[in-house]
C-alpha cells in the first residue's frame, strides 16, 4: 500500500469510528488528519486535504478544541490558526470518555432523579413501586459506571497498563 493510500484509508476509518464516540464522521476525519499531521497545520490545509468547505472545517476544528482533542497554536509573523492534535492516545481517550459522561452519562442521571419523584396519587400504587425500582436500577447502573468513568480519568496510565496486563495474563 502506498503511505497516501494509507493515511487516507486511516482517515476514512477513523472518520468511520467518530460515530461511535458520538461525534460527525467530518470532525473525527479532521481529528484523524491532526493526529498523523507532526507539524501544526491550518483549516486552509485541512480544508484542501480533506475536501471539505470552510464553515465544516472550522466548526469541526472548533469542536476538537472544546473536546479537548485538539490545540490552537500561533505562528510568529503569521495571522493564521494553526492546529495540533494530542498524540498520547491514553489523553485522547480519556478526554473523550470524559466528553460522553458529560454529554450522555450526566443528562440521563439527572432525568433519572427527576423521574422518581412521583406523586404516589398519580397512578396505580403497584405500577408507580414498579417504575419507581426500574429507576432506581437504572440510576445504580449509571452510577457504577460514572464511577468507573470518573477513575479512569484520574488514574494514571501505568497503573492502567499494569493493571491491563495482570487481567490478560491471567
Amino acid at each position: 500500500m502506498e503511505f497516501n493510500e494509507a493515511k487516507e484509508q486511516f482517515i476514512n476509518s477513523w472518520g468511520s469510528l467518530g460515530s461511535s464516540w458520538g461525534v460527525s464522521r467530518t470532525m473525527a476525519q479532521v481529528h484523524a488528519l491532526l493526529l498523523i499531521t507532526q507539524e501544526p497545520i491550518s483549516a486552509e490545509d485541512v480544508m484542501e486535504k480533506l475536501n471539505i468547505s470552510r464553515g465544516n472545517a472550522n466548526m469541526s476544528l472548533r469542536a476538537l478544541i472544546d473536546w479537548g482533542l485538539i490545540d490552537k497554536k500561533v505562528k510568529l509573523g503569521e495571522r493564521r490558526e494553526y492546529f495540533l492534535a494530542e498524540k498520547d492516545l491514553w489523553k485522547v481517550a480519556m478526554r473523550i470518555a470524559k466528553e460522553r459522561r458529560k454529554r450522555e452519562l450526566e443528562p440521563i442521571m439527572s432525568a433519572l432523579a427527576q423521574v422518581k419523584e412521583i406523586n404516589p396519587e398519580s397512578g396505580d400504587k403497584k405500577e408507580i413501586v414498579q417504575f419507581k425500582g426500574q429507576m432506581e436500577e437504572i440510576e445504580d447502573f449509571a452510577g457504577r459506571v460514572d464511577g468507573l468513568l470518573n477513575k479512569l480519568a484520574t488514574a494514571d496510565e501505568n497503573w492502567f497498563t499494569s493493571l491491563l496486563a495482570r487481567v490478560l495474563i491471567k
